[in-house]
Formats: structure tokens, C-alpha cells, sequence
């Protein structure tokens, strides 16, 4: 296929579509986080691990919602080394936060 019958806004829309989940994924652990907080009796490390989940989630929100916006334009630029470092070290913490509820 040549680039003229490329469809240029198909790969962004797949991109924020892509983003939009992932921000969905993390509403998901998070608000399962505060469930599992408040239904198991919030003791503090359980709060401290919530506390610090809301913060990995406002990350990867943040890098998502500037990922979102960049594709607004002609030619959006590719992601960051920084942004995807940031999506991948709350991903990991979130991570980390569950396993710390369970103990």
C-alpha cells in the first residue's frame, strides 16, 4: 500500500483509544484498591498504599491526557523516553501497592 492510501488519522485514533484504556485500567485498580481498603478495615499501610496508588494513577493520568492532546496535530511526535519510563514505573507501583494490601 502506498502512503497516499495511507488514512492518516487512523493511527492516532487507535493511539487515543489505546491511552483512554489504559487510564480506564488504572480507575479500575485504583477504585479496587480503596474497596478492598475500606471492606478489609483501613489500617495504615493500607492507606499509605492507597494514598500512594492515587498518586502512580495521577501519572500515568498525566502522561496519557499530554499523550491524547499530541494527537491532536498533523504529525504527532512519538512518546518520550521520559513518558513511557513514567506510564511504566506507575504501572509497576501499582503493582507493587496491590501485593502490599494483601500483608
Amino acid at each position: 500500500m502506498s502512503t497516499a492510501e495511507r488514512d492518516p488519522g487512523l493511527q492516532p485514533e487507535r493511539t487515543r483509544l489505546a491511552w483512554r484504556r489504559t487510564t480506564l485500567s488504572c480507575t479500575v485498580v485504583l477504585a479496587l484498591a480503596v474497596k478492598q481498603a475500606l471492606h478489609a478495615g483501613a489500617g495504615p499501610a493500607a492507606v499509605v498504599a492507597v494514598a500512594l496508588s492515587a498518586l502512580a494513577w495521577l501519572g500515568v493520568l498525566t502522561v496519557a491526557h499530554g499523550r491524547v492532546l499530541g494527537m491532536r496535530t498533523a504529525r504527532p511526535r512519538p512518546l518520550a523516553v521520559r513518558g513511557a519510563l513514567a506510564v511504566t514505573g506507575c504501572t509497576v507501583a501499582l503493582a507493587v501497592f496491590a501485593v502490599a494490601m494483601l500483608f
